[in-house]
């Protein structure tokens, strides 16, 4: 993220009940809500919301981005340059963060959102579509885990050694694997751009984020239970990539869920979708968001913008929340915007 995309960010601070301080990054302007998309953004193991900030700023999701809003969150103690979380602080479990992000909308006057999550973010914001279901449109799992902690990740846990002020090899290697699987072995990728991206990946980890903290939210997926959405009512967007170490289990979900509420895109030769794949990504986003009532001014890869003369594009991007049937009841809503 450039030095000009983080000045165009607003930054907040939120506290909750039991994850503590959370902040947040939001990216566009949420006065214009109402004539919006508004997006929940939750970020993986060992990255923060600037690998979100990425994804929106990529080309692919320009027209997106301007007629959207953006809110990035930061799971605690994952802010640039944060201290180590006190010893006194419990880092609150994947269904606990996912409950208190209702709380972050709440703060922000917002009704209404599409969550967006890659990895354990896309299990965070699962949990929060089940808590909270009118008050996410839609979800967008990317490489979402719906069982508890794997073979893989039980193994890694037990032979990573979680003390210390660096992340140790084996942790890193825990981290690798999981953001970018078997590309890692894969003849798929040019072994240039495998290194480049590993390098990268590397260097952020060892860069502006407290790996204490990062090895908090590890052990927090590691230990997450099982996530059951059927019957969960917000539509889902399952977003895989063929050399995740995860797509089988992003498969697995997907065979147990209504085929009336979830659509499956798999992504062919990537593990890191967001970062590999974003056109792919922002076509299959956009529509799903359509199928939600959602930037309907733009039009679906392929075909040409058509619309009447007497609506303006912000009325065609006004969500249609009467359509979807997710009126909030009063408890669930948040306090009216003051004047």
């Amino acid at each position: 993220m450039t030095e000009t995309d983080e000045k165009l960010v607003q930054k907040y601070v939120v506290s909750t009940d039991r994850s503590g301080d959370i902040h947040v990054h939001v990216q566009g302007d949420l006065s214009q809500q109402d004539k919006r998309c508004v997006f929940l953004t939750v970020h993986d193991l060992g990255t923060n919301h600037t690998s979100m900030v990425d994804f929106v700023n990529c080309p692919a999701m320009t027209e997106i981005k301007e007629r959207s809003c953006f809110i990035h969150v930061d799971v605690p103690g994952h802010e640039e340059n944060s201290p180590d979380l006190p010893e006194s602080y419990p880092f609150p479990s994947l269904q606990t963060l996912g409950e208190d992000m209702v709380t972050v909308l709440d703060f922000l006057q917002v009704r209404y959102a599409v969550g967006l999550g890659e990895g354990a973010g896309a299990n965070i914001l699962a949990r929060c579509g089940q808590a909270h279901p009118r008050r996410l449109l839609g979800l967008i799992l990317v490489n979402c885990t719906g069982s508890t902690s794997s073979v893989a990740d039980a193994f890694r846990s037990r032979f990573s050694r979680w003390r210390g002020t660096d992340i140790s090899q084996s942790e890193e290697d825990f981290l690798i694997y999981h953001k970018f699987g078997h590309q890692i072995s894969s003849d798929a990728c040019e072994a240039a751009e495998r290194e480049r991206m590993l390098a990268e990946y590397r260097s952020r980890l060892r860069g502006n984020l407290n790996t204490h903290n990062i090895k908090q939210y590890v052990r927090a997926f590691i230990h997450r239970k099982d996530l059951i959405l059927r019957g969960c009512r917000p539509d889902i967007l399952l977003i895989t990539g063929m050399l995740s170490p995860y797509m089988s289990v992003v498969e697995k979900m997907y065979k147990e869920l209504d085929k009336d509420k979830v659509t499956i895109l798999k992504i062919e030769k990537v593990g890191d979708v967001l970062a590999e794949a974003p056109a792919k990504v922002a076509q299959s986003l956009l529509l799903f968001c359509q199928g939600q009532g959602l930037l309907t001014s733009l039009p679906p890869p392929g075909v040409e913008r058509r619309m009447s003369r007497a609506m303006s594009m912000e009325e065609y991007d006004k969500p249609n929340i009467r359509r979807l049937s997710l009126t909030p009841n009063m408890s669930e809503s948040p306090p009216p915007r003051k004047v």
